[in-house]
């Protein structure tokens, strides 16, 4: 078998991992298995050299010598592709179906996270509040304590796997371990289950949590309940249950990170004359002034009105936006006023500024066009 040197022959740089060797040898043995290759003598040559370089790269002392000194430093160390696939493979594809060498898997385990998704007005989400919420969920079961199994005994070993919780399935020298599919990896079995869990080791309850929710939350922002998902398999510990935030529409404002914004219609004699309004915020009304000659879009800021982030720092801003409404449903009287305004506007010259400016472009642009 040629020399080639081992870093190559797995496709790793030489200061790779040893995860990164152990992923970069599975690649290259299984895809030159010959159970996958029959009768394909390069490709039993290729596996070959994987089993001996990984033999000396998953060895910290052969390759710390293999480093220094070549293949001179390991020379007469190595199985020259004579390893014990079933031990390696033991190890390689274990990780792939779930199990390995490390002996029997507990059978205790934690239980599921659960998400419960909370629906929340923009005032409890910006000053904070303190809800119930009821979710559906198992608990441990208090008769058998969690086991299954009925009161007095106990689960005993899996009769197909040993209580290993896996399996070893053998083809030639081909080993692989699979969960076992009788315990379903727990190893252990249940003679007797219990008469309320039915062997389950949890029942379905509906329980009533308070939550806490700090001020400041905004949309998927979670809080994390520890122990409040579901029940431990066959007494483990509970999983968790994660608070998730879900800020309803509001009928005045909209928030953007720390700040929220509003639209505030004002009348035109208001945005011409200038005025006073009373505007809203989350803590009460407040005076607004408005200058003469406001045109509609014009952006006022009421600095410290918006939102106190959850993790620190000042509050935000409201952002107000004017629109310019126009009068409806007018009397004769009042356009007959309007009608004179009209006039007087058009004898005194434009006050629009940004109409003017507007047809100004346009007659440019045809007479561009004409041009």
């Amino acid at each position: 078998m040629s020399k080639r040197d081992y870093y190559e022959i797995l496709g790793v740089e030489r200061d790779a991992s040893e995860a990164e060797i152990k992923k970069a040898y599975r690649r290259v043995a299984m895809k030159n298995h010959p159970d996958r290759n029959p009768d394909n003598k390069e490709a039993e040559d290729k596996f070959k050299e994987a089993n001996e370089a990984f033999e000396v790269l998953s060895d910290k002392s052969k390759r710390a010598r293999y480093d220094q000194y070549g293949h001179a430093g390991v020379e007469g160390q190595t199985s020259a592709g004579s390893a014990d696939f079933g031990d390696i493979f033991g190890d390689i594809f274990g990780d792939i179906f779930g199990g390995g060498r490390g002996g029997a898997r507990s059978h205790v385990r934690k239980g599921a996270d659960l998400k419960y998704n909370l629906e929340l007005s923009l005032e409890d989400a910006v000053k904070g509040t303190t809800v119930q919420i009821r979710i559906p969920t198992s608990v441990s079961c208090s008769n058998c304590e969690g086991t299954g199994a009925k009161p007095g005994t106990h689960p005993i070993d899996c009769s197909t796997c040993g209580g290993h919780g896996q399996v070893r399935m053998q083809q030639g020298f081909f080993s692989v371990q699979q969960t076992c599919p009788r315990c379903q990896g727990t190893g252990k079995q249940i003679k007797d289950p219990c008469h309320v869990c039915h062997g389950r080791g949890a029942v379905d309850e509906t329980k009533t949590l308070s939550v806490k929710v700090p001020a400041g939350v905004d949309n998927g922002d979670r809080i994390r309940l520890t122990g409040e998902g579901q029940a431990g398999i066959h007494g483990g510990p509970s999983g968790d249950l994660y608070v998730e935030m879900h800020i309803q529409p509001h009928k005045i404002f909209e928030r953007d990170g720390r700040n929220l914004h509003c639209e505030i219609p004002i009348s035109f004699v208001d945005a011409a004359l200038g005025g006073e309004l009373e505007v809203p915020t989350l803590d009460g009304k407040v005076k607004l002034k408005i200058p003469p000659e406001t045109q509609t879009g014009k952006l006022f800021r009421l600095r410290g009105k918006g939102v106190t982030p959850i993790r620190g720092g000042s509050a935000g801003d409201l952002l107000c936006r004017v629109t310019v409404e126009t009068p409806v449903n007018l009397t004769t009287r009042q356009r007959e006023i309007l009608k004179e305004f009209q006039d007087i506007q058009e004898e005194e010259g434009s006050q629009s500024p940004r109409k003017t400016s507007w047809f100004d472009g346009v007659k440019k642009f045809v007479d561009d066009l004409r041009a």
